[in-house]
């Protein structure tokens, strides 16, 4: 199986940075071929624009759609961009790897949604769910937040975890063909105790070592 694993926050020594390492040895231990985007160490500028391409369709208005179909029939998307690309396209399993922040994904990893996403390479043209460009490969959102398990349940005071995820799961991983499987969540690390967060590596771990083997979630109901 080969995996891309995108991981994004601004201190390696965090608990998604212990989650990201344990990923990457794990599934290397399996023989599972690996590839990554630390956007952090990358320094990934999330900010669309006309520096996604080497070519211009429309110099006088900017559409990033319909720049990004001309960079796909041109084969002229930036070097940077290009490189996330073919990474998707080799993997059979996308991981997420991120803290939950504002109810959503923070800004760099949805940034690096927004540029490498590109109408006509990765989705569009009638190729979207369930024919999307990537049927048949699966995904799986890797996450911790801040508050505890029972904050994130239905009538919780901030809502249930998987309506939350689902412009996530459904709006961009199931868009683009994805089959998603259930999310990995690790509920509010920092409150955790050091034997507790290495139990949870653990069964990070031990999860990761029979992933092959689980079939995906109809999103918004598991």
């Amino acid at each position: 199986m080969n995996a891309l694993i995108v991981y994004w926050h601004p201190e390696p020594r965090s608990f998604n940075g212990a989650l990201f390492r344990t990923a990457c040895e794990t599934l290397a231990e399996r023989g599972h071929a690996i590839r990554t985007s630390d956007l952090y160490e990358m320094r990934f500028d999330p900010v669309s624009g006309r520096h996604n391409f080497t070519t211009v369709a429309d110099p006088g208005f900017f559409k990033q759609q319909m720049e990004e179909l001309h960079a796909t029939e041109q084969k002229r998307f930036s070097g940077e961009i290009e490189a996330e690309m073919q990474k998707l396209e080799w993997c059979d399993l996308l991981i997420l790897q991120f803290p939950l922040w504002w109810f959503g994904l923070p800004a760099v990893l949805k940034g690096w949604v927004d540029r490498v996403f590109a109408m006509g390479r990765i989705y569009g043209m009638g190729r979207i769910y369930d024919t999307g460009v990537f049927k048949g490969k699966r995904a799986m959102l890797s996450l911790t937040t801040g508050g505890p398990e029972e904050a994130y349940r239905r009538g919780g005071f901030n809502g249930d975890i998987a309506a939350i995820l689902r412009p996530i799961q459904r709006g961009i991983l199931q868009f683009v063909g994805f089959s998603v499987l259930k999310p990995h969540i690790v509920f509010g690390p920092a409150h955790l105790s050091e034997d507790q967060r290495r139990e949870k590596l653990e069964l990070f771990a031990y999860r990761l070592r029979t992933l092959a083997d689980e079939s995906p979630i109809e999103v918004g109901f598991y």
